[in-house]
């Protein structure tokens, strides 16, 4: 399986997962999910190895600048799924796809810790 990060090149997280990427020579794929969007069942996989409470952003501020009648209504991973396909920018970042399980975050120790598990 191909690794892929998925994110938005301005994030300070995402550049940092990128840097350490290239600089540890590994191969991936970026997906800009503000630019290529995503699709449901792309998501809907993530919802199925992550708790969609790890994938929604709430410290973020595109979840700060929802109204409070939309963030109440996001009460399951049915809920969150339809939040993260109306507004990509609420998931955090980076999600990196293609190396053991679906990750969300960056760390140095969790990705050195991940790719070495997957040599």
């Amino acid at each position: 399986m191909t690794t892929t990060l998925y994110g938005i090149p301005n994030c300070d997280t995402v550049k940092k997962a990128r840097a350490w990427l290239a600089d540890n020579g590994h191969d991936f794929t970026f997906h800009d999910f503000k630019k290529q969007g995503l699709t449901r069942d792309l998501v809907a996989s993530w919802l199925e190895q992550l708790d969609w409470e790890t994938l929604v952003n709430r410290k973020g501020t595109t979840w700060r600048n929802l109204p409070d009648e939309r963030k109440a209504q996001i009460v399951d991973k049915a809920s969150a799924l339809e939040l993260m396909l109306e507004n990509p920018s609420v998931i955090k970042r980076p999600v990196l796809q293609g190396v053991g399980p679906v990750s969300v975050g960056f760390s140095l120790d969790a990705y050195a810790a991940k790719f070495k598990d997957a040599a």
